[in-house]
């Protein structure tokens, strides 16, 4: 079989990453060959360094197809398209419930064979195979993935750039508002943390017709950006406010006594863990975006009283109906993406962007080939 030689970014597992050479096979029969134009960076990726496993880093990618296998039928070489971790197999418990992001069979996460650690073959790295972060690999000049990785953008003016990030900060963000909330319009709604998620949940609750939007971050600069993708109000909050409490009573003066419909938690920090239900109503929905992994502790009172928490994985994607909706909901200018990507790096200047998205630079880093 055929191999493309060409440079990716590879992970010891141990905290370390280098730029090396590697080879790609040629797509067997359903799988597609992505020449990679850009990939987007987030905080799972410099995680990734220290899961103990050799792999290929990168799971937020946009590219050209190079090569389909014989059985792929909806793809043509040229074509342009992003690529999904949430890859479903269409059988299982799960993907027959219509719950695509969380397959039992072939996600990263919620799968068999978890954390992140691809389980097909096809790159080899000094002769041997290597994995690829979330099946994907996107730190690579080419990434080969199976069929249902691929969405096709049929965007005629979207950059590769602005493209590459909608496979995971953007359909979270945007997921986790439409899909998971149901965000209403009029509602009033509270975004805790305005980094790459937390922008994209500020969108989409501005999509929905939320009447107001109210970001809490630690970060005052972060406010113009906010503003510019939908917020209406902001609250620079102190490191020292346990649980965000002071915050919550500036949230509930904003709203005239009563607190918010709906509150969105997109920092990953685990101590705001239940910030979110802080800043809700009676009856109201906090959302813990982030993916917060840990133990933590949760005052009950705080659930009083018939409140909802939820806690969705990925926006509760469904790739082939999710990436054309975010893509028509840009065409349509309704969805910033380009204003997103705040730098981009070359595959070089990886430890650059990594230091940089650990400094909060970026509302998005991407690396472009």
């Amino acid at each position: 079989m055929e191999k493309i030689k060409c440079k990716g970014a590879i992970t010891d597992g141990k905290g370390t990453f280098s730029i090396e050479e590697i080879e790609v096979d040629s797509p067997s029969f359903d799988e597609v060959l992505v020449k990679i134009k850009a990939a987007g960076i987030c905080h799972t990726d410099y995680d990734s360094l220290n899961w103990g496993k050799q792999m290929i880093l990168g799971h937020e990618g946009a590219g050209v197809v190079e090569k389909i296998g014989r059985n792929v039928k909806d793809l043509n070489e040229g074509d342009s398209v992003i690529l999904n971790w949430a890859i479903p197999c269409g059988h299982c418990f799960q993907c027959k419930k219509g719950n695509h992001n969380i397959c039992e069979n072939n996600s990263p996460v919620t799968g068999r064979n978890n954390r992140g650690h691809a389980h097909y073959g096809g790159t080899i790295f000094q002769g041997q195979n290597v994995d690829r972060s979330f099946n994907l690999g996107t730190l690579s000049e080419y990434a080969l993935v199976k069929k249902g990785a691929v969405v096709k953008n049929n965007s005629t003016k979207m950059s590769f750039a602005a493209a590459s990030i909608i496979g995971c900060g953007v359909m979270t963000g945007y997921g986790s508002v439409v899909h998971a909330a149901k965000v209403k319009r009029d509602s009033n709604v509270v975004v805790i943390g305005a980094g790459g998620v937390g922008l994209n949940v500020i969108q989409a609750a501005r999509i929905c017709g939320a009447k107001r939007i109210i970001v809490i971050d630690v970060k005052e600069s972060r406010y113009e950006m906010a503003k510019k993708m939908g917020a209406t109000d902001f609250i620079l909050a102190d490191k020292t406010d346990r649980g965000l409490l002071n915050a919550s009573a500036k949230v509930k003066e904003l709203l005239d006594g009563r607190s918010a419909d709906y509150a969105f938690e997109c920092t990953a920090v685990a101590a705001l863990g239940a910030a979110p239900l802080a800043m809700i109503r009676n009856g109201g929905t906090a959302v813990q975006v982030s993916g917060i992994e840990e133990e933590i502790t949760i005052d009950m009172n705080l659930f009083e009283w018939d409140k909802k928490y939820i806690n969705p994985l990925y926006g509760k994607c469904k790739p082939q109906i999710d990436f054309p909706a975010i893509v028509h909901c840009y065409e349509n200018q309704e969805l910033l993406l380009e204003e997103l990507v705040t730098r981009t790096y070359s595959l070089s200047q990886l430890t650059e962007a990594f230091h940089d998205l650990l400094q909060g630079k970026n509302a998005k880093g991407v690396i472009e080939f």
